[in-house]
């Protein structure tokens, strides 16, 4: 037992940290200093966040608890303690959502003349177009179905949103109540748009159309009653990797059998009769406590509509231009560019075309002789992936494929079957690990006749539609050391060759989570002297016990640390004895923070490391990681004055976590400090209006609630902007 409370001391508990940064989300829809429709998007994004952690994580907790784990985790819980807590915080999460939709965002929707109506509510203009919208394109669609002795419960696919009705025949001989369902089309837009003379923008939710003409297509039948409710199962993928002959026909027969997975929650409106909860709850086999009653629409991630379907930018975000890379004018192209310095693109505020015309130029460039590159998510039509089939027309061309990206392993098969007929010799890396590491590593016979290599190292997916709204850093460099471990490293994923040593990069799973450890132990071994000894570590989730605990030792050793993590936390900071050197604080914004960056003050002579990897265990030690060294002067100086220095000014966005698991807007805490927005900034700077010098010179992420004394990251000496890259 008292290793349990140790336990309990020691670590948050990883499900009810990530359902925090739900609530995060969550905050900032109903933030009304936010433009209104960037608020309902909020909202449809804690719903999209909630359907994934309930088919991945609460299912995983449901088969653990069925398969009879009764260990617990390292937060002191059973499985069966978990599942209980996190249902609990789950329904009180949803009445939230509930509270925002109906409280919040619609009278304030309607005020601004954007208007979700109801049948009573249309005019006759409105009511003629629903009709006939659902005549032509809804009613084709629909196959009502009667529950009965020859038609058994319809299989209902995943959050696929159901109409469920209770009916009863009219004849006079018949049994009891039977109940019908009817499928919502997921080709068609859950939000109708209707005409309007008042020049505000009107819509219907398509399950109320159909609902309105449910009569129809029960003919013969009474509704006695009718409710929408949707389905959620398990969708974690079960295929023994190691007893696959091929890798991609077993993932795709898999994506088929996910469709069939467990339910384990049941979602429905909130005056739903009892009658037909207990029928479906009962059909579905599950438990009471899985079972949510919505007030509101079910699905609320089709919300985002709203936002796509609505043209009002007065209640959007502002547009945003990012900055767009420009070689010196001394330059011949970007190859020779890189042959006197290492760039540094910021994403999304520098523009992600720069990696793009980095892989189109290798592809077009005849003195270029081969390509090889990662790819883990990439978008459907996506111009890397055409440059790569082009490239492999005349070059060698190497792609290494992870099949297993979570929800987009389908996009993924088809990927890399075009690539394979385009000529690309595809890989899927190693057998058990993930392949998750950023990389493009181009040779080149340059005009000099000297082979050299490019390489592009990045934190985010090569996708150019999600790095318009994802923070991430890429580095594009022809350093000969590291674009040599590169080289290493992609031999390891084709042909599991290992190496001795990856220097100067850090790869999982080899060398990442050791080398981590002795980063921070390094940084304990300066305090003890009374050299310079600082911590700065920014990623999307920090979980692995043996680097939290190196991070405890080195806070008791004196050294300063600053945690920016967006989303799970298990460390506690602020605990006097334990972790009162580290500071937390999560930044929830415009943009999804996805950049992971690590500095080492090291004694004075600072090191920076950017990469693919969190500090989670799946990073460390199950996937293919790479996190690479900063080593120009010019960027680290970017990252430390600008970049770092600015996240840990922020006091619109940021919250800090206290010892108990609670986080807390800066600005709330601390009125007096000025108000700054570290993303705000960063567009600010790609768009030449501002510099470090608009920085704050209170570092808050020390202000907000420690007491022992600043140490900024920003240096006296730096006064002058790195140049824009």
């Amino acid at each position: 037992m008292a290793k349990s409370q140790d336990k309990q001391h020691l670590f948050f508990g990883r499900d009810e940290s990530w359902l925090s940064f739900n609530r995060r989300v969550l905050e900032e829809a109903q933030d009304d200093t936010n433009p209104l429709l960037e608020r309902v998007k909020f909202l449809a994004i804690t719903a999209s966040n909630l359907d994934e952690f309930v088919e991945i994580r609460v299912a995983s907790i449901l088969q653990r608890i069925e398969d009879g784990y009764t260990e617990s985790s390292p937060d002191g819980m059973t499985p069966e303690q978990s599942l209980a807590a996190i249902t609990e915080n789950i329904h009180d999460f949803v009445a939230e959502q509930g509270r925002c939709w109906n409280q919040q965002l619609q009278p304030a929707l309607r005020k601004a003349g954007v208007r979700v109506l109801g049948w009573d509510e249309m005019d006759e203009a409105a009511r003629k177009a629903a009709k006939d919208f659902y005549q032509r394109e809804a009613d084709p669609l629909l196959t009502p179905i009667t529950i009965d002795p020859r038609h058994p419960f319809p299989r209902v696919l995943n959050k696929a949103l159901c109409i469920a009705l209770l009916l009863r025949s009219k004849r006079k001989s018949a049994a009891g109540p039977v109940m019908g369902v009817v499928t919502v089309p997921r080709a068609l837009p859950r939000l109708v748009p209707l005409p309007s003379a008042s020049g505000t923008h009107d819509f219907i939710f398509l399950h109320d159309l159909i609902e309105r003409n449910a009569a129809g297509m029960y003919r013969g039948y009474e509704i006695l009653s009718k409710a929408a409710f949707r389905v959620t199962r398990n969708s974690n993928l079960y295929f023994q990797e190691e007893e696959s002959r091929n890798l991609l026909e077993t993932v795709r027969s898999e994506l088929h059998n996910r469709r069939k997975g467990d339910a384990v929650r049941l979602e429905i409106e909130q005056d739903a009769s009892p009658e037909i909860v207990d029928r479906l709850r009962i059909n579905f086999e599950l438990d009471e406590s899985q079972v949510y009653r919505t007030d509101g629409p079910v699905n609320l991630t089709r919300v985002m509509n709203l936002y796509s379907d609505t043209s009002r930018p007065d209640l959007k975000y502002h547009a945003f231009v990012p900055h767009e890379l420009r070689l010196n004018r001394k330059s011949e192209d970007l190859f020779d560019e890189l042959r006197h310095r290492d760039i540094l693109l910021h994403h999304p505020y520098d523009s992600y075309d720069g990696v793009v015309g980095f892989i189109q130029a290798a592809a077009k460039d005849p003195a270029v002789v081969s390509i090889k590159q990662t790819l883990y998510r990439t978008s459907s039509d996506s111009p890397i992936f055409q440059a790569l089939t082009e490239a492999a027309q005349s070059k060698e061309v190497t792609v290494v494929v992870e099949l297993t990206a979570r929800f987009d392993e389908a996009s993924n098969i088809r990927w890399a079957r075009d690539l394979e007929d385009a000529g690309v010799q595809v890989f899927h890396g190693i057998v058990g690990l993930k392949t998750h590491c950023k990389l493009a590593l181009l040779v080149r016979r340059d005009h000099d006749g000297v082979v050299r290599r490019y390489g592009h190292l990045g934190t985010g997916n090569y996708n150019p539609q999600t790095a318009r709204f994802y923070t991430d850093l890429s580095m594009l460099t022809s350093d000969a050391a590291i674009t040599a471990s590169m080289g290493a490293v992609f031999n390891y994923l084709t042909a599991h060759s290992e190496s001795d040593d990856y220097t100067p990069l850090l790869m999982a799973p080899l060398t990442l989570a050791q080398g981590f450890i002795t980063l921070i132990h390094r940084e304990m071994e300066h305090a003890a002297a009374g050299r310079p000894a600082r911590i700065i570590a920014k990623m999307n989730s920090l979980l692995e016990p043996s680097v939290i605990q190196a991070l405890y030792d080195a806070s008791k050793a004196g050294v300063q640390i600053d945690l920016i993590v967006r989303g799970i936390c298990s460390l506690r900071p602020g605990v006097p004895g334990l972790s009162e050197n580290i500071r937390m604080i999560s930044i929830i914004g415009r943009f999804l923070e996805h950049s992971r960056i690590f500095y080492f003050e090291n004694g004075g002579k600072e090191e920076f490391y950017c990469g693919s990897a969190d500090w989670m265990p799946r990073n460390l030690f199950e996937r293919c990681e790479v996190v690479f060294p900063i080593r120009d002067a010019q960027i680290c100086g970017r990252i430390r004055n600008e970049i770092l220095a600015a996240y840990l000014a922020d006091t619109v966005k940021a919250r800090w976590l206290d010892g108990e698991g609670v986080y807390h807007r800066v600005r709330d805490t601390k009125k007096d400090l000025p108000v700054f927005s570290s993303q705000d900034f960063f567009m600010q700077v790609a768009e030449n209006k501002a510099s470090i010098d608009d920085i704050p010179k209170i570092d808050a992420g020390h202000a907000n609630h420690h007491k022992h004394a600043e140490k900024p990251v920003k240096k006296a000496a730096a006064k002058q902007k790195s140049a824009a890259d």
